[in-house]
């Protein structure tokens, strides 16, 4: 049974950066595409997951239509993504009222602190990016979803630790496998 995003979230009015629409629905401009979850402004892995994400579609013209989420405000949004990705679509969610309906949790001490998130580190490390201020819940985890125009959730990577990342190149077949 396919997982389809409630129609009361998708027609959730948003606000954020570079929107397409009001909606949450508004923002799913394409057949398939990518909602990414970041977990707070000062992650490390959340500077490298956007920085990952906006190489791997600027680099594919099959690159699912990408939407992240965040838990700061507008203003904390525009600052974070100026550096990063700033044509990134992304909508606020303080509330975190989308991250819920999507079903991500917050994590425990293993998936914030466990050995494989300080390996992780230094991989992000190593990519230039570091850790900044906390911006909303640090014990959120992060989330990734390819979903249809219509809410359906065709593909999810489950999250084991804050450090953990799907192969952002390989979500262009798996978007392409799931348009079929």
């Amino acid at each position: 049974m396919t997982k389809r995003i409630p129609k009361d979230i998708l027609e959730r009015e948003v606000i954020g950066l570079n929107l397409a629409g009001r909606t949450l629905a508004g923002q799913l401009t394409a057949p398939v595409n990518l909602l990414v979850f970041l977990r707070h402004f000062g992650c490390v892995f959340c500077r490298e997951m956007v920085a990952d994400v906006r190489n791997a579609a600027t680099q594919d013209a099959n690159y699912p239509n990408v939407v992240f989420f965040y838990q700061g405000t507008v203003e904390q949004g525009q600052d974070f993504f100026a550096n990063l990705w700033k044509e990134a679509r992304a909508i606020s969610d303080t509330p975190l009222v989308f991250y819920k309906a999507l079903g991500i949790q917050r994590g425990g001490l293993r998936e914030m602190f466990g050995p494989e998130v300080w390996a992780c580190g230094l991989r992000a490390v190593g990519k230039g990016h570091f850790i900044g201020l906390p911006v909303g819940d640090p014990f959120v985890m992060p989330g990734a979803f390819l979903v249809s125009s219509a809410g359906d959730v065709l593909w999810q990577h489950d999250f084991r630790h804050a450090g953990d990342h799907p192969d952002w190149q390989a979500i262009v077949p798996a978007a392409t496998a799931a348009k079929a």
